[in-house]
């Protein structure tokens, strides 16, 4: 046997071996959620909210009504299909349908001509959006609606498309928006079309056919974000039944018709978490439980060029599932693997990944599955966060988690306050690395002197161990050495620093150097498990002395700055143009040289 079919046939053998596990564990969850459902949810019937929105100066296209129903109907169709597949019945999300058995669709026409609005547009579009939906009985706030924008330009004679819509989505399982796009050229009938060829304003010359896939396949995509998804990749197990949905799945919708491909599916662990939500399992919650979870005995292993998860969980409601995203740095997430476990009678689960990216920082994030569809709070979850990385040759190296699971007790400890506790556990430590910033987790710096006032023997010292003449920043307080979360720890681009400041933008940490030092040096990032984009500046006497370029999640830059003759120095650090949500800035070790 060839080479490349010995390698298909061990897809394949292991796709149907992890087809027959997948069953068993949705057997698993869903046995979890109905138990939980008779006593605390009740039947609903809660619907996707279609919006057709088009400029004031447009009208919609002609025979849309027909075309939006087919397309609408045919992604319908998809996740009922990829539930089932996935051991979960044929679940879906619901459409409300008219007597000719067309999707209702609620028209709004824009205040503005077309030349008003662009891709940035979406909050815009939607507050122009929700009076129709109010006066239909739709609070958007509470529903998952679709609203899809007129602002595409279809030249039907010369085969050319461009657009200037809003394309993204968000959500939970109590509501969400998608913003998507429409043009008359998008139709399901089109899809099997090899011919003829366009000319896409992004994609280049394509086929009319992969033209529609990448659009309603870009439909489905954002409709999971509007449902809770996140982006993920397939596995190699995977590779037999396509490109995963939530990956680049949105531009292989319907391949399969034109013999291009496998087309697009849903993987295991999307299948697990809309198994709970209102619009799949037409339960909801009788009234809003406060989210809990406890993850104990948790142990990360390298089993070769795999990680392996152990642990023990437990929550209010109740968790039936618990994924774990393996996600190297950059690309958005998209290029996430994803593995799931459905816990057992003792909470107890256990989950492995071998999709790891050779060469990459990463993060390991663990999200549990609530039964009532939520995913848990903010502040747990930062808990469930583990930067690793992985060497050239796919090996992983745990360095940093082995860190973070040595100081989580010390972390309990001071969380409740309870110092005696945290200094018996610091001197337990054993690993250099964790003894150093369990110091600076426990450094009193309530007697710190300032830089101009500073009198001891050493030539650099830390700038967070030293007293700001002021502080600010733009959420909750200014800590130093930690950030001000359950977590505590410095984290950023797989590493957890010692010292530091936290500088959530717009933030303002002001000192009096009193022409005292040298230099000041040091790194900015943001800390791990947020996504925002922020800019940093130092200022010398309100004189720029170094700016850094726009810092995203997944980025360090290092500093080195000359502070000679400076008496007042400003660390600044500032939101971007996508606003302050998500910026949690960190000075990270920056040191004052003399």
């Amino acid at each position: 046997m060839k080479p490349v079919a010995q390698l298909v046939l061990i897809l394949l053998l292991c796709s149907q071996s992890a087809l027959a596990d997948n069953a068993g564990q949705a057997a698993a969850a869903r046995s979890i959620l109905e138990r939980w459902q008779q006593d605390h949810a009740e039947p609903v019937n809660r619907s996707l909210h279609i919006v057709c929105w088009t400029p004031s100066d447009r009208e919609f296209p002609a025979g849309y009504r027909e075309r939006m129903s087919r397309m609408l109907l045919h992604i319908q169709d998809f996740y009922g299909r990829e539930m089932e597949r996935n051991g979960f019945g044929w679940k879906s999300f619901n459409l409300q349908q008219d007597e000719q058995s067309q999707v209702v669709l609620h028209e709004v026409h824009g205040k503005y001509p077309m030349a008003r609005y662009e891709k940035q547009s979406g909050r815009e579009i939607r507050d122009e959006c929700l009076p129709v939906l109010k006066q239909a009985g739709i609070d958007a706030e509470q529903e998952t609606i679709a609203i899809f924008c007129n602002l595409a330009t279809w030249d039907a004679e010369k085969l050319e498309f461009v657009h200037q819509s809003p394309y993204y989505a968000g959500g939970t399982y109590r509501g969400g928006t998608a913003w998507q796009l429409d043009s008359p050229e998008l139709d399901t009938l089109n899809l099997a079309k090899k011919e003829p060829l366009i000319r896409d304003g992004e994609y280049g010359r394509i086929s009319l056919g992969k033209h529609n896939s990448i659009f309603i396949g870009g439909m489905a995509h954002e409709l999971g974000h509007a449902f809770g998804l996140p982006h993920c990749r397939e596995q190699p197990h995977e590779k037999p039944l396509g490109t995963a949905l939530m990956g680049a799945g949105n531009r292989t919708y319907g391949d399969e018709l034109r013999a291009e491909g496998k087309g697009t599916f849903l993987t295991f662990a999307h299948a697990l978490q809309l198994a709970s939500h209102p619009q799949f399992c037409e339960r909801m919650e009788t009234e809003q439980q406060q989210v809990t979870v406890s993850l104990d005995d948790i142990t990360i292993e390298a089993a070769g060029k795999a990680i392996k998860v152990e642990g023990t969980i437990s929550g209010s409601p109740p968790i039936y599932g618990v994924l774990a995203y393996f996600d190297p740095e950059g690309n958005s997430n998209y290029n996430a693997a994803v593995s799931a476990a459905v816990p057992d009678a003792n909470g107890r689960f256990e989950l492995e990944c071998s999709a790891l990216a050779p060469g990459k920082r990463a993060l390991l994030r663990l999200v549990p599955l609530h039964a009532n569809g939520a995913l848990s709070n903010r502040g747990s979850l930062s808990q469930m966060q583990f930067p690793y990385s992985v060497s050239a040759d796919g090996t992983p190296d745990l360095g940093t988690i082995e860190i973070k699971q040595q100081l989580q007790s010390l972390i309990e400890a001071l969380q409740r306050n309870d110092r005696t506790k945290a200094e018996e556990l610091a001197a337990q430590l054993q690993n250099p690395r964790a003894k150093e910033i369990a110091a600076a987790l426990m450094e009193d710096m309530s007697s710190q002197p300032t830089p101009a006032a500073y009198q001891g023997p050493e030539e650099s010292v830390p700038l967070s161990d030293l007293q700001p003449d002021s502080e600010k920043v733009g959420w909750l307080r200014p800590t130093r050495n930690r950030v001000p979360e359950r977590s505590m720890l410095l984290e950023s681009h797989g590493q957890i620093f010692a010292r530091g400041l936290y500088a959530h933008a717009p933030a303002r940490h002001v000192y009096s150097l009193d022409r005292n030092w040298q230099r000041l040096s040091g790194k900015v990032g943001l800390a791990s498990g947020h996504a925002g984009s922020v800019k940093f500046q130092i200022l010398g006497d309100g004189r720029l002395l170094w700016e850094s370029p726009v810092v995203k999640a997944d980025q360090i830059h290092k500093f080195d700055v000359d502070v000679v003759n400076v008496q007042a120095l400003e660390l600044s650090t500032s939101a971007t143009d996508d606003g302050p949500g998500s910026d949690w800035g960190l000075w990270l070790e920056p040191m004052l040289s003399r």
